[in-house]
């Protein structure tokens, strides 16, 4: 549905030429959005199987070390960030990484800021102003952006594209304009009048649209849609990496955001982000299989090796929650010698179960090999 423009235009100054920010309106959009039925009811029975699945787990946190940063990176990745799963993994064991610092530790800076948005909420605090604040805070704490007020809205204006306002691809709200708009964005995300996932898929437009930050506001906005889902209980744990899908169509995506702006036809959105729930949480409910269907197996291969197999089930287990580990952090959490650690590595290394990454002597790092390459899959640098 075409309804024009899905707020107003407001003339700003001292930039040395006629420049117009874009205010949008508040949330729900009049009139009412109206929503693909068959597509909705794809996406929810898609998400539903997710959770079930999660729910058979015999650990429910069993694949969120890994799946917390995927979506990281592939959030990042939109963004243009070149490391990949891998590197991210080794970075976090204190291993070199082959690409440029910034990119690494802005991927990891996102598992922070996810990790603290869902323990936050957790402990009962609310999906709120000051929660996404807290969430920036972390997302820019450390390298590319921590000179970008982290943690606050911004005090100046900024843009998309372009060099400079008057020639920019769009202009958000003033800094004046920016807690007012939130204000009403906050609101918004409690009104349970709308579907959870509708209301997820407007947000982010929304929260796009405002852009409260002077950095970082691309993947705020895709952490809020993972926090909505899981603060609302359609997602037991962030199982969903919707980065994927976005990542996958990401010219479609940048045209749809703009495109909602400038028609207010928010029903194309809504098409194109449900299809991409569906899409995505049948991937994750196919990988937690596979993912399962292999740990069943190795787990086989080992007992079929009886007493010879020593250790080497219990590193394997361990590392189906952490898939690359230093073989010093397996020693101190299992409470296990090094040379039964070695030994219990070097058998899983001769099975074909794990492999050594960085060829040294000492500070051995090592990775279970298809789970990475499984859980890998798409998040290829652009």
């Amino acid at each position: 549905m075409n309804r024009g423009l899905t707020g107003y235009k407001l003339p700003i100054g001292s930039f040395g030429e006629p420049c117009f920010a874009f205010v949008p309106n508040p949330l729900p959009p009049e009139p009412s959005v109206a929503w693909n039925a068959a597509l909705f009811q794809r996406a929810s029975v898609s998400l539903g199987r997710l959770g079930g699945v999660t729910s058979l787990l015999p650990d429910p946190h069993l694949f969120l070390y890994s799946y917390i940063r995927k979506e990281a990176l592939l959030s990042s990745q939109i963004e243009g960030t070149q490391s990949s799963l891998s590197e991210l993994l080794l970075f976090e064991n204190d291993a070199i990484s082959g690409v440029p610092m910034d990119d690494v530790l802005e991927v990891s800076n996102y598992v922070a800021a996810m990790n603290h948005g869902l323990l936050r909420m957790r402990e009962g605090f609310p999906l709120s102003l000051r929660l996404l604040r807290e969430i920036h805070g972390h997302l820019l704490a450390k390298g590319r952006g921590s000179d970008k007020q982290p943690g606050e809205f911004r005090t100046s204006q900024n843009w998309i594209g372009g060099t400079r306002p008057g020639n920019a691809h769009f202009v958000p709200p003033p800094p004046d304009q920016v807690l007012e708009c939130m204000g009403a964005l906050e609101k918004f995300l409690h009104d349970e009048s709308v579907p959870s996932l509708v209301r997820a898929a407007l947000a982010h437009v929304q929260f796009e649209t405002i852009h409260p930050f002077l950095d970082g506001n691309g993947r705020v906005g895709r952490l809020l849609i993972t926090l909505l889902l899981c603060h609302d209980g359609v997602l037991p744990e962030p199982l969903l990496y919707l980065s994927l899908y976005l990542k996958k169509h990401r010219a479609t995506y940048y045209e749809l955001l703009q495109h909602v702006r400038e028609t207010g036809d928010w029903e194309a959105w809504l098409d194109f982000f449900l299809a991409g729930v569906d899409e995505t949480a049948r991937q994750a409910t196919d990988t937690v299989a596979r993912l399962l269907k292999l740990f069943e197996a190795d787990r086989t291969r080992l007992y079929e090796l009886g007493r010879t197999a020593g250790s080497a089930p219990r590193v394997h287990e361990f590392m189906q929650k952490q898939p690359v580990v230093a073989s010093s952090r397996l020693t101190r959490e299992l409470g296990l010698s090094k040379p039964t650690v070695n030994a219990a590595l070097a058998l899983l290394v001769k099975q074909g179960i794990a492999t050594e990454l960085t060829g040294q002597a000492r500070g051995r790092i090592y990775a279970y090999k298809e789970y990475v390459r499984i859980l890998g899959e798409g998040t290829e640098p652009l």
